[in-house]
C-alpha cells in the first residue's frame, strides 16, 4: 500500500480513530484499465465520508458472509435490491421493517442484509453507543424476529457487532431487559428471549397450530436468535508465529464470522479457496498423462 501510495495510485485518508482509508485515484483507475480491470477513481466518496470506519465495517462483514458462501449487501446494495422492480413514479422503499419506538414509528435498515436456507440475517454495526431512540428501535427490531420483512423473507436472526466491550455490554443490557420483560405475562405474539450462551439469545414465540382433531393448540417454537459479539478489531495485530500475544478468535477458521453460530445452527464450514478446484484438476490431470505414459507436463 505504502509504494502504491507514493506513486499516487492510492490516496490515503485518516479517520477520527486514526485507522487508514484508501482512495483509489485517476492514475489508479488507469493503471487496472491498462491491465484490463474497469475501474473508477473514489477518491472524492472517500473524502466524503462521513463515516469511513463505519463502512469498512460493513464491507467487512459483508466480504465475510460471501467467503462461508452467503449473498450478502451492504445499507445501500439491499436497498437498491429492494427497488429492483419498483415502477416508474411509484415511490421508493425506504426501509425493510417499520417499527413502534418511543411512540414513534420507525423505518429500520440494516447495515448488513446476508440471506441463509432459513431465512434472512441482519446485521448492526454500533461502533458507537446507542442513543435512546437507537436503543428502542433495537429492542423493537428483536421482537420482529420470525416475521417477514419487506422483501419477503423471514427474519431469523439479528446480529449485533460492537466496536468495545462498554458498547457490547450496553447492547446486552439491551436483550437482557428483553430477557427479563419476557418472563412476566404478555400478548401471544410478544417474543420470549433465552441467553443460551454469553451474548446468544433464543427467540420464541407461541403459535398457533390446528390439531387433527380440530382444535386449535398454541405451540412455543423457537423462531431465531440475537447475537451480540465484539467486532474482531484485534485481528491486524494477529502474527501467525510465537511471538503472536493476540487471539484469533475472528479468523476464518473459528466460528466467529460473520457471527457465532449457535450449537442448534452447526459451526460455519471451514471455507474452501476457488483455487483450489483449479489445482486439483490440473493435478488430476498430471496424473492422468504420467499414467499413459506421458512426459509429466501440460502445455
Amino acid at each position: 500500500m505504502r509504494s502504491m501510495t507514493k506513486a499516487k495510485l492510492l490516496l490515503r485518508y485518516r479517520t477520527d480513530r486514526f485507522q487508514h482509508v484508501y482512495g483509489l485515484t485517476e492514475p489508479g483507475a488507469r493503471w487496472l484499465d491498462d491491465h484490463g480491470v474497469d475501474a473508477a477513481a473514489s477518491v472524492r466518496r472517500v473524502a466524503d465520508m462521513s463515516n469511513p470506519e463505519h463502512s469498512l465495517w460493513m464491507h467487512f462483514i459483508t466480504l465475510a458472509c460471501e467467503v462461508r458462501g452467503l449473498t450478502a449487501h451492504t445499507e445501500s446494495e439491499a436497498l437498491q435490491y429492494l427497488n429492483r422492480d419498483r415502477e416508474p413514479g411509484a415511490p421508493v422503499k425506504q426501509g425493510f421493517i417499520t417499527v413502534a419506538a418511543r411512540n414513534r414509528k420507525r423505518i429500520l435498515r440494516p447495515d448488513v442484509l446476508s440471506y441463509e436456507a432459513d431465512g434472512v440475517t441482519w446485521y448492526e454495526i454500533d461502533r458507537s453507543k446507542r442513543g435512546a431512540d437507537r436503543e428502542a428501535s433495537l429492542a423493537a427490531l428483536t421482537q420482529r424476529i420470525g416475521g417477514k420483512i419487506a422483501t419477503g423473507e423471514v427474519l431469523r436472526r439479528v446480529v449485533v457487532h460492537a466496536k468495545n466491550e462498554r458498547i457490547q455490554k450496553r447492547a446486552l443490557a439491551i436483550l437482557r431487559a428483553q430477557e427479563k420483560a419476557s418472563d412476566r405475562p404478555h400478548s401471544l405474539t410478544d417474543r420470549t428471549f433465552r441467553e443460551i450462551d454469553e451474548g446468544i439469545f433464543e427467540v420464541w414465540t407461541e403459535i398457533e397450530q390446528r390439531r387433527p382433531d380440530g382444535r386449535i393448540g398454541i405451540e412455543n417454537r423457537c423462531v431465531g436468535h440475537v447475537i451480540v459479539q465484539l467486532l474482531p478489531t484485534w485481528l491486524p495485530k494477529v502474527r501467525l508465529d510465537s511471538k503472536n500475544k493476540h487471539p484469533l478468535t475472528g479468523c476464518l477458521s473459528e466460528n466467529y464470522l460473520p457471527y457465532r453460530r449457535p450449537d442448534a445452527l452447526g459451526t460455519w464450514p471451514r471455507p474452501a479457496s476457488p483455487l483450489l478446484s483449479v489445482v486439483t484438476e490440473a493435478t488430476s490431470q498430471l496424473s492422468l498423462y504420467e499414467a499413459m505414459g506421458h512426459p509429466s507436463s501440460i502445455d
